[in-house]
């Protein structure tokens, strides 16, 4: 499939220190959906960041619709942030509490220009019926919608520049349950309604398995596996992709060994990353850092992905 937005050996860096090594991402025009999987300080909200260059990248590339993101500027960088917009994980942080909902779902159209201001609120009554909220909330600031009503109106106003990518940075994890399932319902719809394609950022398997074709697993900013959601959700071949499959628990599923992966602290100073973790690790795993190879359809980095592994005794 033609990709919409590639990202090629990115790496990222807080001062002297890289958090992401060398990650590639491929997200085919909407349709579509890619998750980036992994545990909280895994880089996944760090290369979203990069995604809207919020973030340096230290090296690496990143190609919009066949254009060099890295390199825009001007006209052509206004263009991307319309075409590239960013729903923030905190519906509550990510509004000014300063300003009502018609301010913040207009401030993007005021800000590039695409609707005449006589127009705006009526345009703002559209999107918010869109994303199954009243127009009667526009008056109203943040502190008098509900978590779920909040998020919503940042999705309205991600929309509001008729954008072809979405990047979802956790958007139900400050949700009740019911309140998710409405979420990612508005999702699904969207998706179809406009064409999205979206990257998905999150730690919730089932929200990933739901949405996305493909996904990503990251371990310490090193991508450890990728491919089909399916298939690395059925059958993870990488130590640490079980290991976050075997916490999800199941009616009737007995998987405590399987948890004894994620017990141990620290990384090696070379080879794997996840070689102090992983129960399956060899002597090579703490020498040799894995090359990302195909194995059963998807990319895997580990030393043993070919092999049929057992927990030791």
């Amino acid at each position: 499939m033609n990709a919409l937005l590639t990202v090629n050996d990115v790496r990222l860096s807080y001062g002297d220190r890289e958090v992401v090594h060398g990650v590639d991402l491929h997200v085919p025009a909407g349709p579509y959906g890619l998750g980036i999987i992994g545990e909280s300080g895994s880089g996944k909200t760090t290369i979203a960041r990069a995604l809207l260059k919020l973030h340096p990248v230290t090296s690496g590339s990143i190609t919009f619709a066949g254009a060099n993101v890295l390199a825009l500027k001007g006209s052509a960088l206004s263009t991307y942030r319309r075409e590239v917009q960013m729903v923030f994980q905190d519906g509550d942080g990510a509004l000014d509490p300063r300003m009502s909902v018609l301010s913040s779902v207009s401030e993007p159209l005021a800000i590039h220009g695409t609707v005449p201001k006589p127009q705006r609120r009526d345009r703002v009554g559209e999107l918010l019926d869109e994303v199954g909220l009243t127009a009667d909330l526009m008056s109203r600031f943040p502190h008098q919608l509900s978590g779920g009503q909040r998020q919503r109106v940042v999705l309205a106003r991600a929309l509001a520049l008729e954008p072809r990518l979405l990047v979802l940075d956790e958007p139900t994890s400050a949700l009740d349950v019911t309140v998710q399932e409405r979420v990612l319902q508005l999702v699904e719809r969207l998706r179809e309604e406009r064409k999205l394609a979206y990257v998905l950022i999150s730690h919730n398997l089932a929200v990933v398995d739901r949405l996305c074709e493909s996904s990503v697993v990251l371990y310490e900013g090193t991508v450890m596996e990728s491919g089909s959601t399916r298939d690395l959700l059925d059958s993870p071949r990488h130590p640490y992709t079980r290991a976050l499959r075997s916490a999800v628990p199941e009616i009737g599923v007995h998987r405590s060994a399987l948890t004894r992966i994620g017990t141990g602290v620290g990384t090696s100073p070379a080879g794997c990353t996840y070689s102090e973790r992983c129960p399956f690790a060899l002597d090579i795993c703490r020498k040799e850092v894995p090359a990302l190879l195909e194995v059963d359809g998807r990319q895997v980095a580990c030393h043993r992905a070919g092999e049929a592994m057992t927990l030791p005794a």
